[in-house]
């Protein structure tokens, strides 16, 4: 039975196993019903309200095709197309949209925004990435690691960089909630913030998974099932932090020499878009400025075939069609 109808969709940290379980079932089965060309429009006749503050591809492209699948209408605000935040209030701007809408999607700054959007909203609101979480990011790399591994439990996922955003945090709750062992490897200053890890420290006490916060690249990656990196430099960031990243981070770049550490069951994952190769004006201006052809990964490892990218960004789109059809649908 869903036990998720009209339950905003803000932070792992909401959900237990169980309801996260239950999503990455549904996830897959609407995932193999689209393949199969079965309709599935569960949510017909209703519409959506997607307010993207900060850009997107995968986040924006994944709503507006799941809403499609599922029957609905989406209507896609930015900040030069709405006045939210501007002239009217995030708690004006929730009570108009609930009176219009079925379900609400917030993608920009801080936590506390879409956290103040849900709690003068009248209907379901999701979070599609901001400053301290990204929740439906996290579902899309479950899935994608059941597939390729069997099962989450257990699992050995290593987190290489800044750990300290939404990424990292993220991806250490869903593994603490999982039972998986989450590392963090990276210089002591970029470990998450320590009053999350306290939290996470007793969801995995529950769960049976472990947390670790190792500075040493070698050391952490040893058995790993995934390597996960993002970019160095997080959205709405000054530029002028990328010469302190990447003198810091450079030593945990995965590249090939670090994938053969972890060992060949190793597989590759990264949120995108990545700083793989020059074909990006900011990959670039790196290039220029420092002399760098990649950055967080190697084209090698991006290319090669441990690495699942592209099936973990399809899974965007089957995870966030679950969260839609799991809080809003009449017929689950």
């Amino acid at each position: 039975m869903n036990s998720l109808r009209n339950r905003d969709f803000l932070k792992l940290l909401d959900f237990t196993s169980e309801e996260i379980t239950y999503l990455l079932d549904l996830a897959s089965e609407l995932k193999a019903k689209k393949k199969a060309g079965i309709q599935h429009r569960l949510c017909e006749g209703k519409n959506i309200a997607l307010i993207f503050e900060k850009t997107s591809t995968r986040t924006r492209c994944s709503f507006e095709v799941a809403a499609a699948d599922l029957g609905i209408h989406p209507v896609y605000l930015d900040p030069k197309s709405s006045q939210i935040g501007n002239k009217e209030s995030i708690a004006d701007t929730a009570r108009v949209l609930s009176r219009m809408f079925d379900g609400i999607e917030y993608r920009g700054f801080g936590q506390s925004i879409v956290e103040e959007l849900a709690k003068y909203s009248s209907v379901p609101v999701w979070n599609g990435l901001t400053n301290e979480f990204h929740p439906t990011q996290i579902l899309a790399d479950f899935l994608t690691i059941r597939e390729h591994c069997g099962s989450l439990k257990g699992k050995k996922l290593v987190y290489m960089g800044d750990a300290r955003y939404n990424m990292g945090n993220s991806l250490m709750v869903g593994s603490a909630i999982m039972g998986m062992n989450f590392v963090a490897c990276a210089p002591e200053k970029y470990f998450p913030a320590p009053a999350l890890v306290e939290i996470c420290e007793a969801l995995a006490e529950k769960s049976g998974a472990s947390l670790a916060f190792i500075s040493d690249p070698k050391k952490a990656v040893k058995d790993a099932d995934v390597l996960y990196t993002d970019v160095w430099v997080s959205m709405g960031e000054p530029a002028e932090v990328w010469e302190e990243r990447i003198r810091d981070l450079s030593p945990y770049q995965i590249n090939a020499s670090l994938m053969k550490a972890a060992g060949k069951q190793a597989k590759f994952m990264h949120c995108l878009p990545a700083f793989h190769d020059l074909g990006t004006e900011v990959g670039r201006e790196i290039n220029r400025k420092f002399g760098l052809s990649a950055m967080e990964v190697t084209d090698e490892v991006f290319e090669s075939p441990a690495s699942i990218v592209f099936d973990e960004a399809e899974n965007r789109m089957h995870t966030i069609k679950a969260v839609i059809a799991a809080t809003i649908s009449d017929q689950l």
